[in-house]
């Protein structure tokens, strides 16, 4: 082996688990063992022919971490390795990544498709920035196909979705709306947070497009923001996306990429464990006395189990929790709660948990709360690395006190 491909290891030939550790790693003169952090704005040129040629053959060298920047490099690399991606651009946060993945390849008259069950940030730019551009958006139920075949019987540019979805824990047959949506001439983007890619892999099922909030499971410790765009065509994605990000500057901080090329490395580890975790906590609250309903997704309640097992290989770490009496139980159930904590983020290596109608999707109408399930009832729990046993004791004390 040469001293260059020491330096840059080929992981062509390795597991998936192994390019989480492995993946995009370019070494300095120095050998480090350590992903190098390149904390710079911007780069020097030996003369001004080289800075000229640097511009004149955009992407063959970096010239401005707003458009490129090495440690960023490594971890979109990375990812897309995982991924099976041929082309990533990180953002500085998960919603930059749906706005950029979005309206990068939206113009007045074009019509987009999506699920009605979308987190709250994603629903508002469909219905109201697009809606100001001239963009249509048709919402349909993501769970009935019979709804996604009409909405794509005539032309449309984009579809997006999330599966399973923010918070209710609904499941979008992607292998049935890809095929859908392609012969309507749309674009496919799929967010892929609450499954992650160790979970479920849309590329195999026809997506175009997937994006990531990295801020859940990617870093995986609460510690920084970011989000990620993946395209498999390379094309589109140079020829689309890419201008678009450039241009508007959602781009990562070097120091943030640093931090989740560090979280991928665990990846597979936590969120393995962390589903496994889930399932228990999951079993043992549908069994609960004040528990109307539990949706998880590897519950054989679940109302698309048998999709669930189709598509995914685990059910994932996140719940959604139905109380019975309502908002009042729910606050008293989240008071009484010592080492769950109460918190608006989710994939942390932290047992999280929210009350969604009073927070993340406080700002829907009470009939746009209605038709996602946003009940007064509902928690959202994200299950963390913690002993799975001492996460069903503080939630049967809790509830038990409520």
């Amino acid at each position: 082996m040469s001293r260059t491909d020491h330096r840059n290891p080929n992981v062509a030939g390795l597991r998936p688990r192994s390019k989480l550790v492995h993946g995009g790693i370019r070494r300095s003169q120095f050998d480090e063992t350590c992903e190098a952090l390149y904390q710079t704005s911007g780069f020097v040129y030996g003369s001004a022919e080289e800075a000229e040629n640097a511009f004149a053959n955009d992407g063959a060298r970096h010239v401005y971490s707003r458009f490129r920047n090495p440690t960023s490099a490594m971890f979109e690399d990375r990812l897309a390795e995982y991924e099976g991606a041929e082309w990533a651009y990180a953002t500085s946060s998960g919603m930059a990544a749906v706005h950029g993945a979005l309206m990068s390849g939206l113009r007045t008259g074009d019509r987009v498709v999506a699920p009605r069950a979308l987190f709250i940030s994603c629903y508002w730019i469909l219905k109201e920035l697009c809606s100001r551009y001239g963009i249509e958006t048709v919402f349909v139920d993501g769970t009935n196909l019979a709804e996604w075949e009409e909405a794509l019987s005539k032309p449309a540019k984009a579809v997006f979705l999330e599966t399973p979805s923010n918070p209710g824990l609904e499941v979008v047959d992607l292998q049935a709306v890809c095929d859908l949506a392609h012969k309507a001439g749309a674009v496919v983007v799929v967010d892929n947070a609450f499954a992650t890619p160790v979970l479920q892999r849309p590329f195999d099922f026809g997506a175009d497009v997937i994006i990531y909030s990295a801020t859940k499971h990617i870093d995986g410790q609460g510690r920084c923001l970011g989000g990620v765009i993946l395209a498999k065509d390379k094309k589109y994605a140079s020829e689309v996306i890419h201008p678009f990000l450039r241009n508007t500057g959602p781009t990562i901080s070097p120091f943030n990429s640093w931090l989740l090329l560090k979280g991928m490395e665990t990846l597979e580890l936590r969120v393995q464990a962390q589903s496994a975790a889930g399932l228990q906590v999951a079993e043992f609250l549908e069994s609960h006395p004040k528990v109307a309903q539990v949706l998880y997704p590897l519950l054989p309640s679940h109302p698309q189990y048998d999709l669930v097992r189709k598509q995914m290989t685990g059910g994932g770490n996140m719940l959604s929790v139905f109380l019975k009496g309502g908002k009042t139980e729910a606050f008293n159930t989240l008071n009484g709660l010592r080492m769950v904590m109460i918190s608006n983020n989710l994939g942390d290596s932290k047992s999280l948990v929210t009350h969604p109608a009073t927070t993340t999707h406080c700002k829907l109408t009470d009939e746009e709360k209605a038709a996602a399930r946003i009940e007064p009832g509902l928690l959202r729990l994200s299950v963390g690395l913690e002993d799975p046993q001492d996460i069903i004791e503080d939630l049967d004390r809790a509830l038990a006190e409520a």
